[in-house]
């Protein structure tokens, strides 16, 4: 089978940290094109637009979208309309209604459209939807604590409107949640807390429930020095589940009873060889749902300015 021609668009860290290495070593993919306003990929054609790509490179299958989430929209739309499948970075755009849209886009075109969630295949996860699946969780929490001058320094768009601050890491755990646990939660109450200098949060303490009253915490923060915190614990019949290391390691009761290497972006890029195929789209908005009711429950605190 012939492989599928694939072209970035949002040459960053993430792209040459996780995209570029995953694509490399997929025998489905062919990386033929790269449209950014500063970054290049050697060996390939490379624009400064989307636009331009498109209308150079007509062999394009798919194009993955790595830029920041306020302009991935109008990026999507260009390449649906273009007739490629899109691979949509994680969170999948600045609003829900926008990646509606883009799903009903996609469908209408025949074309796949994937919203890719990275930490849903971090190695002990499925391990841990299992175990839940397995007992009666009596109470859960998340907590999700970093450093965002080590991850995201001087990046200005993480902190501007729709960059969701805090809720950029927070949204993984999301992702983890929103997949492991086995009924929906939804958020009861939540505290965001804005630097006085900032447009997007830089903590946030929720509440959540579901149909059955269950109990579910979460703690992000951004300002979290030393060891970083991606735990995700729940206390049940069966004992202790902590779900470590952004979804990397899982014990029971102290004892490590998952662990396996890190292989998030092979595997989705692996999924979205196989929707290609399949021809249909994988695009689940539950983590960013909760994202947006944080952002209409949320209470806002304001907390000193914050500079890189």
């Amino acid at each position: 089978m012939a492989p599928i021609r694939i072209a970035i668009v949002g040459v960053g860290k993430i792209v040459r940290d996780q995209h570029l290495p995953a694509l490399a070593k997929n025998a489905d993919y062919q990386l033929i094109a790269a449209a950014s306003r500063h970054g290049t990929i050697e060996g390939i054609d490379n624009f400064k637009s989307i636009d331009a790509m498109l209308d150079a490179v007509p062999a394009i299958d798919a194009v993955s979208l790595c830029m920041p989430p306020q302009y991935r929209y109008e990026a999507a739309r260009a390449a649906l309309d273009a007739g490629k499948h899109v691979f949509l970075e994680k969170p999948p755009g600045a609003t829900l209604s926008e990646v509606a849209d883009l799903e009903t886009l996609a469908a209408a075109k025949g074309l796949s459209l994937f919203a890719s969630w990275h930490s849903r295949y971090a190695p002990a996860v499925e391990a841990a939807k299992s175990f839940l699946a397995s007992t009666t969780i009596r109470s859960a929490k998340i907590i999700w604590k970093e450093d965002v001058r080590h991850w995201h320094p001087n990046q200005e768009w993480i902190w501007a409107a729709g960059g969701l601050g805090v809720f950029d890491p927070g949204i993984n755990a999301l992702s983890i949640v929103t997949h492991i646990l086995p009924r929906p939660i939804f958020i009861t109450s939540a505290t965001l807390e804005f630097p006085e200098n900032r447009d997007a949060p830089i903590a946030a303490t929720i509440a959540f429930s579901d149909a059955h009253k269950l109990s579910v915490s979460a703690e992000f923060d951004w300002r979290q020095t030393g060891k970083q915190s991606w735990d995700i614990i729940a206390e049940t019949d069966a004992g202790e589940m902590v779900l470590s290391e952004g979804g990397a390691k899982l014990a029971v009761d102290g004892k490590i009873v998952h662990e396996e290497p890190e292989q998030e972006y092979p595997m989705l890029y692996r999924r979205f060889a196989e929707i290609i195929r399949a021809g249909r789209s994988d695009v689940d908005l539950a983590p960013l749902r909760h994202v947006a009711d944080a952002f209409m429950l949320g209470r806002r605190k304001f907390v000193e300015a914050f500079h890189d």
